[in-house]
């Protein structure tokens, strides 16, 4: 029999149940798939970043030791204006005290005690320096032996640039980053650092949909570990695959490092700005280059500025734009009172500071062009290879930071100088202005020690070195003519009359025709000058007159010339009439090193600027010692010297005591298509170069032509006045002669021993017995000079300047006779009357220089 069996309907909710079983089990399964597909995306990133950071850490420490530059050591005297804190001040800027391994001190009153440590530039040698608040009044060893003078620990410049791009850091441990620094960053940057992975989640996610609903990736929130992921490994550009790029290196590098260690690693990391052409990174380069201070001696509102500029390094940057970074600095230390790393009354306090920044000069603290040279030499000498793997260098060189300053603050404040010269002058023609580069060398006379070099106007803007550059030296190259004189003298060579070569030795200044092989070369002096007849050759050198100087090369021997000029280091000079007047090249170092034969006793001193090589425990890898040789006699090496007083005293250099330096100096000017200055003290020795990067004269297109003393002279007074007040270079003295060189006071009309009855005098070397016998009142002894003063044979009374020759224009290369020069009259002709018929010369076309 067959059973019907009726089935229910299933009921709704049962259903409904089953429905939602069956979504969960999909959403479960597609969340699985997601879960995979983003796991497998993190394996691979995970994966694949891991690759580049072991492969980043593989290549050696995050930051390679660079070589570190310091500057020469400052010599402390008896007698310098300088007392026991400035000399603390500068210790504990060389890390004394807080580097033991370096040295300590320990101040007492007017009293310092100064103990090197073993990884000193000096032995352990010590020394007790004691003042009287204002100047040094003794040195005592440690054994208690007087000394001389004591040099101080030198002073860190900058680093080397460790990369193409022109980075520089001064690396940091985590230990020696002042903790309000620490404090500041974390409050204004990342306040809970020390708890969390690396992410800050819910920071990161407001600003990916903010990011999203606003089209653009300009939404912050990126940790301490994120920033210095993307600073190491990945490239600026935003997008999301370099987000995930960065939390997955975030996440690499919270599992290898410290909280410590990744902080010490991001404040030598992060970039805070740029200074000329140099990227500063990481805070103990920016400690330096915002206000010229170690890191560890900065206080709280510059720390509260250094962690703000990290947003924005260039919009925040202290010196174009001081009222943003000092609204900034105080956002930080707002932060900081709401973190309780500062009470409210340090925030206030911190706020009423001023910046306070150090002096905006790239030149002067970072020396740039002679750091470029020192590193070129260094490559030389060690080799570029054991300059990036030796663990860090220590290179000493010759600097004077003080010196340098003056140096960059003489050429900027000269070249402004310069420029409204040339823009004052320049024709209304509608021609562009060029406007010229310059360089400056001062070095020590007496060991070649370059003691400060700028090699042209501004460094972030043109990197060329000026001061390594040949250019065509002008009349500064005119004292190695008389200098070779003065040494065939000593030789018993004779002049004029069949004596010895003297400051009062007669040479023809008329124009005259030096003409070799068939060639005719006129040269004449300065365009507006003129050809006064017979002068002695002190007054030749005073006015540059080239003719003169030609006149004098020819007499003495053109070889003669130019083999002094080669062993002096000026080594393109050729034996020609036109190498008596600077047609020939040199660079500005070369002639600083040439000048030294006048300045040191006839001996020609190599410029230098490395001292010594060390490795980072101090112990010594290379040192280098000064070259010398004697190319001149020392007597004739003064004799040269005292016509180079006389330039500063009576002619074109004259501009550098109207400017105010008064200290006893030589110099001489120098005009050709650039202009020169090169002078000296006793303790000081300066070059000046102006002029343009084309080769084209300097006063093209000016209706009047530009001169040494009108561009050069400025610099060099300026520069030596800023020098003289420095301790180290306050002691400039008179030169002393050698003996067998005697000085005399003569009369100007007469060029005779001045007497009582002779006001007007001025002063000459001479070699002992070549000096004048008679007095300017025994005129009578010497009937001869009564008849050539009466008769007009040598144009004027012997040794006088023509009637306005006391400031007659520096003579140039290119000029040319006048024509129609009227011959001067003599007295005669004055009382009587004739001669007044004017006698013309043929009038001839310039002549270029004999190849």
């Amino acid at each position: 029999m067959a059973v019907k069996v009726k089935l229910r309907p299933e009921a709704p909710a049962a259903r409904r149940s089953s429905f939602g079983r069956s979504l969960l089990a999909l959403l479960a399964a597609v969340a699985l798939v997601v879960m995979l597909v983003v796991g497998a995306i993190a394996a691979y990133f995970y994966h694949k970043y891991q690759g580049v950071v072991d492969a980043r850490l593989a290549a050696g420490p995050l930051f390679a030791p660079v070589a570190q530059i310091y500057a020469a050591p400052r010599e402390v005297r008896p007698g310098q204006h300088l007392n026991s804190e400035e000399i603390a001040r500068e210790l504990r800027q060389a890390g004394y005290n807080a580097q033991p391994e370096l040295g300590t001190f320990h101040l007492d009153g007017d009293s310092i005690t100064i103990k090197p440590g073993p990884q000193s530039y000096h032995s352990t040698d010590g020394a007790t320096i004691t003042t009287d608040g204002a100047v040094v009044q003794s040195i005592a060893a440690d054994n208690g032996a007087t000394l001389a003078a004591y040099q101080l620990e030198p002073l860190l410049i900058t680093a080397l640039s460790e990369d193409k791009g022109r980075s520089k850091r001064r690396l940091v441990t985590y230990n020696e980053i002042p903790q309000r620094l620490v404090a500041a960053v974390l409050a204004i940057e990342d306040r809970r650092f020390f708890e969390h992975g690396g992410i800050n989640y819910l920071r990161t996610a407001k600003c990916a949909v903010d990011d999203l609903l606003q089209h653009h990736m300009s939404c912050g929130g990126s940790t301490i570990t994120q920033q210095l992921a993307r600073g190491f490994f990945l490239s600026p550009e935003k997008h999301l695959t370099r987000k995930i790029a960065e939390i997955t290196i975030t996440f690499q590098l919270e599992s290898r490092f410290s909280k410590q260690q990744i902080f010490e690693m991001y404040a030598n990391q992060i970039n805070l700005g740029q200074r000329g052409s140099y990227a500063i990174n990481g805070f103990g380069e920016a400690a330096q280059a915002y206000f010229g201070k170690d890191l560890r001696q900065l206080d709280l509102a510059q720390c509260a500025l250094l962690a703000g500029m990290i947003q924005s390094p260039s919009r925040l940057n202290p010196y174009r734009h001081p009222e943003r970074a000092t609204e900034r600095r105080n956002l930080v230390l707002d932060s900081m009172v709401e973190t309780n790393a500062i009470t409210p009354g340090e925030a206030s306090r911190a706020k009423a500071e001023p910046l306070r920044l150090a002096p905006l000069n790239v030149d002067a603290s970072d020396a740039p062009w002679f750091i470029d040279l020192v590193h070129e030499q260094l490559v030389q000498r060690v080799g570029e290879q054991a300059l990036t793997t030796s663990g860090g260098l220590r290179i000493y060189t010759s600097l004077d930071p003080d010196l340098q300053r003056a140096a960059s603050a003489a050429v900027e404040e000269g070249m402004v100088h310069v420029d409204e010269l040339i823009r004052k002058l320049h024709r209304k023609d509608g021609t562009p202005i060029n406007y010229p580069q310059a360089a400056l060398i001062a070095l020590d006379p007496h060991t070649g020690q370059i003691l400060a070099l700028v090699g042209g106007r501004n460094y972030g803007s043109s990197q060329l070195d000026h001061a390594v550059a040949k250019r065509p030296t002008g009349s500064i190259f005119k004292p190695f003519v008389y200098a070779t004189a003065y040494n065939a003298s000593l030789n018993g060579a004779s002049f004029g009359d069949g004596g010895p070569f003297t400051a009062i030795t007669k040479l023809n200044d008329d124009p005259q025709d030096f003409g070799t092989n068939g060639q005719s070369y006129t040269p004449g002096n300065f365009e507006r000058g003129e050809y006064p007849g017979m002068v002695t050759a002190a007054t030749a050198i005073e006015h540059s007159l080239n003719i003169a100087t030609i006149a004098l090369a020819q007499q003495v021997g053109y070889e003669n010339v130019a083999a002094l000029a080669r062993s002096a280091g000026i080594t393109d000079v050729r034996a020609t009439p036109s190498m008596a007047i600077g047609t020939y090249s040199a660079t500005p170092i070369d002639m600083a090193g040439a000048y030294t034969v006048f300045a040191n006793g006839g001996v020609r001193l190599t410029p230098w600027m490395l001292a010594s090589v060390r490795n980072n425990q101090g112990d010594i890898v290379s040192d280098f010692a000064p070259e010398g040789k004697q190319v001149l006699d020392p007597r004739a090496a003064y004799l040269t010297q005292s016509l180079m007083e006389g330039v500063l005293s009576r002619g074109t250099g004259s501009a550098v005591r109207s400017l105010g330096f008064s200290a006893p100096a030589a110099g001489k000017t120098g005009t050709s298509h650039d202009v020169w200055f090169a002078g000296y003290s006793s303790n000081l020795l300066c070059i000046i170069w102006v002029g343009n990067d084309d080769y084209t004269d300097i006063s093209a297109a000016l209706t009047h032509k530009l001169q040494g003393a009108d561009t050069a002279a400025p610099i060099w007074a300026n520069f030596m006045k800023r020098a003289i007040k420095l301790p180290q270079y306050s002691d400039m003295k008179s030169f002393t002669a050698p003996d067998g060189v005697t000085s005399v006071r003569l009369d100007r009309a007469t060029n005779l021993i001045a007497d009582a009855s002779c006001p007007l005098d001025y002063t000459l070397a001479f070699l002992d017995g070549t000096q004048p016998q008679n007095t300017c009142t025994q005129m009578s002894e010497s009937p001869q000079s009564l008849v050539d003063k009466l008769f007009g044979r040598d144009g004027h009374p012997q040794g006088q300047a023509p009637p306005d020759a006391t400031r007659l224009p520096e003579s140039d290369e290119g000029a040319s006779p006048p024509p129609n020069q009227p011959k001067k009259r003599n007295l005669l002709q004055k009382l009587f009357g004739g001669g007044n018929k004017q006698q013309t010369s043929p009038q001839q076309p310039p002549s270029p220089p004999p190849q």
